[in-house]
């Protein structure tokens, strides 16, 4: 297969591992055919690590300097938008409506659109693009389909797996069976984190589907990638290796401290917004699990106090407030918000 990559890197307020990012990105065995970097109105010097690398690579980069945070959920529904709406067609002057047509999506025959997208704290080895890309020509030749979404294993930066960042097999293999020929250790998935992510671009225009903005952070690739893989196959693909560099070492139910506020509430929202994501043995599991994990994060917490003041303002707001729609937000951007109009429908607020 043919492949046209786009790589989105979120930025905010850390310029050093910005830069390490962009090299690791830089240094690819199989460099992506473009990137795009989203800064989210970063204060330290990211912005000027983003343009100046802009100036040096032979990638096609575009930096996109937003002037208000929206956190890794709106960076990413910004960047995918971005990468994604030149294979949305216009509607012809003669169409009834105004903007793009809605559905009826036809990729081009023998070429995959992706786009590989990752926080600005993950270093990717030289090889991880090429192994995802070679894991996904696996999935075409067994399964007779591009798969909709492929994840890198996660290490930290001693060399231990990431087990945050570590998805679980999927019960019940779609197509194909559990595992990838040609790759021992991948395994089918039904969610992936964004930490090294490779989504397939023609399935995101086919469904008119981006992260949902009012995530800000937390849960929002889980929501986002349950969505593609509910009748899609994933992978999670080990040989295809980064570097996620985060302050400490742990797993998902790690103390969050304020920012399990994100947790409980976004968990909330996705029940109440989210179920069609999950089968009903799914979201059985689903409820048992976010419990186990919410328990663990009190028990483990060095400041229960924090933890007990998070889980209840969330869980008022869960229950009490829905997520706006990505398109009713202004990002501040008019080409941000032209795409994310295009790809979801709609119409985004212009500045």
């Amino acid at each position: 297969m043919r492949y046209s990559v786009t790589a989105v890197v979120v930025s905010y307020n850390r310029e050093d591992l910005l830069a390490e990012c962009l090299d690791g990105i830089d240094r690819q065995t199989r460099r992506p055919d473009r990137l795009i970097i989203i800064d989210n109105a970063s204060t330290d010097g990211a912005l000027a690590v983003a343009r100046d690398f802009a100036t040096r690579t032979h990638i096609d980069a575009q930096v996109v300097p937003l002037p208000h945070n929206v956190g890794g959920a709106g960076g990413f529904a910004a960047g995918i938008a971005l990468a994604v709406e030149p294979l949305m067609e216009p509607r012809r002057p003669d169409e009834p409506g105004a903007g793009y047509r809605m559905g009826g999506y036809e990729p081009q025959p023998g070429l995959i659109h992706d786009v590989w997208l990752m926080d600005d704290d993950t270093v990717p080895l030289p090889n991880a693009l090429e192994e995802l890309l070679r894991a996904s020509d696996a999935c075409v030749a067994q399964n007779g389909r591009a798969p909709a979404a492929l994840g890198s294993k996660a290490v930290w930066t001693d060399g231990r797996e990431h087990l945050m960042n570590k998805p679980r097999p999927r019960r019940h293999p779609a197509k194909g069976g559990a595992g990838l020929r040609g790759f021992p250790s991948a395994y089918q998935t039904r969610s992936l984190s964004f930490v090294s992510c490779l989504l397939n671009a023609d399935l995101i225009a086919a469904m008119r589907r981006l992260p949902n903005t009012a995530y800000f952070l937390w849960n929002d690739d889980y929501e986002y990638t349950t969505a593609l893989l509910r009748d899609h196959i994933g992978y999670y693909v080990p040989a295809s290796e980064v570097v996620h560099k985060t302050k400490v070492f742990g797993s998902s139910d790690a103390d969050p401290g304020a920012r399990f506020y994100n947790e409980v509430r976004n968990k909330i929202w996705l029940w109440r917004f989210s179920r069609g994501n999950f089968t009903r043995l799914e979201r059985a599991l689903f409820l048992l699990k976010t419990a186990r994990r919410w328990c663990l994060t009190w028990l483990r917490s060095p400041d229960c106090a924090v933890i007990d003041d998070c889980w209840r303002r969330g869980w008022r707001d869960g229950w009490q407030s829905a997520p706006e729609r990505n398109a009713h937000m202004d990002f501040g951007d008019e080409a941000v918000n032209r795409a994310v109009r295009a790809c979801e429908g709609g119409v985004a607020n212009q500045r």
